[in-house]
């Protein structure tokens, strides 16, 4: 028993483990902590600890006895001593800081194993949407030689993320077999770039507080306020403040934004009620009811519909704004970057061959520099996705797209980033609120081979679709300056005290 034991943690410590030498304070070589041979797939994993309710502990519990038992060196007192990592406790920029900092020491010592240690690295985070989204917002503004490729362990509520790349939907075992086998699927898994996107938005200041460097509290901590705009920008406007930020799966705004608003509302109030997937899930049907998305022509003034709240452009490629008719029906758009929405579902769909040549479309490729628009009316539109072929209705495709929200019947809307909803107020004067989506790079993920996110170099991906458009609803028909370039998340990008990082999704 003894043995079989002993080969386990070596097969372990052979394939995934960081040495200490590497994470320590001083990041001086030490014989007696390196390792004979480079790990097959060293990980350095982030734990969102209050997500899922119990299991993100007994998670973070799992992966901390089978690879932080190696490094229980006392002697070392910095927060890398460790390869697993608490959310709640350490701010992933601060880690992986260090990390690339001790490895350009190592690499610039001559250290071989150092080199080939970060070309394997990987990372693993654990959590919701949110989660995962300030994971690849740290990676990507710290602008590193060799950025890690990520894998998302599901444990929100919707989990579009790990879904898009094949790591499942619902929440996984928290035991160490089930551990085990995440892990190696991570060995095995295949690197996927996708796009990455980035929002702005400008509104009037608010007449009481500060919301600079952290937007306030209603907003989502992934969008920062921020003053450093080119004067010849035209976010840069007296009296306003800008906000920006990034996201990966979708931007969304509207009755289902509302409802997922109301849900996280409910659940800020009385966290004690949201210990299960399942739970979560029933209750926010039963808001879609009572919020009335199932009945929305009947509950929903036709003045909160997006045609009349906002003038939206957009931006095909490289060119020059158009104006984006949207059907005075719509009450809701969703910008989609993955094929994975509200749990799984696609509303993009995959348009055939008549509706790719006539409307310029394509399927929903995760590294085209495209985003998907699409509406819907209500839920019951939205039911259409449960069917074979079901999609929304197609708006359009665009490298960017701008919504201005100027003074109307509404006073305010609602929006959500990636799971993260917010109650957008609305201008009462002359002032204008400006929304604004571009593309801006890619980052790198880790995805199964049988994942359901298509890439465009991908020539698998390109078959005849002729079949897959059943169009269910009736379809109806420059450069931003450096500190914009940034998604917000390296140094700024850390969740206020005051937050209870539980309320993340």
């Amino acid at each position: 028993m003894a043995t079989s034991e002993s080969n386990f943690n070596e097969d372990i410590k052979k394939d995934f483990y960081i040495p200490t030498y590497i994470l320590s304070e001083d990041a001086s070589q030490s014989d007696d902590v390196k390792l004979p041979d480079v790990p097959t797939c060293p990980v350095l994993v982030f734990i969102n600890s209050k997500s899922g309710g119990q299991l993100g502990g007994d998670l973070l519990n799992t992966y901390q006895s089978l690879l932080n038992k190696y490094q229980a060196d006392p002697s070392y007192s910095c927060i890398l001593t460790f390869q697993v990592f608490d959310l709640g406790k350490e701010t992933p920029d601060s880690v992986l800081h260090i990390l690339y900092l001790n490895l350009e020491k190592l690499k610039n010592n001559g250290d071989e194993f150092a080199a080939k240690l970060e070309e394997r690295l990987r990372i693993i985070v654990a959590g919701g949407d949110g989660t995962a989204g300030w994971l690849l917002g740290v990676v990507s503004d710290l602008k590193l030689s060799q950025p890690p490729p990520i894998a998302t362990v599901p444990l929100g509520t919707g989990n579009n993320l790990p879904f898009s790349f094949g790591w499942g939907k619902k929440n996984p075992g928290t035991d160490q077999n089930s551990v085990i086998s995440f892990l190696k699927k991570v060995m095995d898994a295949k690197e996927m770039k996708i796009d990455s996107w980035h929002i702005l938005m400008r509104m009037r200041a608010p007449k009481e507080g500060c919301c600079d460097p952290i937007a306030p509290l209603e907003l989502p901590h992934s969008l920062h306020a921020f003053h450093r705009v080119s004067p010849s920008d035209d976010f840069n406007v007296e009296g306003c403040h800008t906000f920006r930020g990034g996201f990966w799966n979708y931007f969304s705004m509207g009755m289902d934004a509302q409802v997922s608003y109301a849900f996280h509302s409910e659940r800020k109030m009385h966290p004690e009620k949201f210990k299960n997937q399942l739970v979560n899930q029933s209750t926010y049907a039963r808001l879609g009811c009572t919020q009335g998305w199932f009945f929305a022509s009947l509950v929903h003034p036709s003045s909160r519909n997006i045609a009349q709240l906002a003038k939206v452009k957009i931006m095909k490629k490289h060119g020059e704004w158009q104006d984006l008719d949207i059907p005075h029906s719509i009450r809701s758009i969703v910008c989609l970057n993955l094929p994975s929405f509200s749990g799984g579902l696609n509303p993009w769909g995959t348009p055939n061959s008549n509706k790719r040549r006539d409307r310029d479309l394509t399927p929903p490729f995760v590294d085209d520099g495209l985003i998907e628009v699409v509406g819907f009316r209500n839920a019951w539109h939205g039911m259409v996705l449960l069917a074979p072929n079901g999609h929304g209705t197609r708006l359009a495709q665009a490298h960017r797209i701008r919504f201005e929200f100027h003074k109307g019947a509404a006073d305010h809307t609602f929006m959500r980033i990636d799971g993260e909803p917010w109650k957008q107020p609305l201008p009462v004067d002359d002032d204008t609120v400006v929304v604004e989506i571009v593309h801006l790079g890619q980052v790198k993920m880790l995805a199964t081979h049988d994942c359901r996110s298509k890439s465009v170099h991908d020539p698998s991906s390109h078959v005849n679709h002729d079949c897959d458009d059943g169009d269910s609803d009736g379809e109806e028909e420059d450069s931003v300056v450096e500190e914009q370039r940034k998604f917000g998340a390296a140094d700024t990008f850390k969740i206020p005290e005051e937050v209870d990082i539980s309320h993340i999704s």
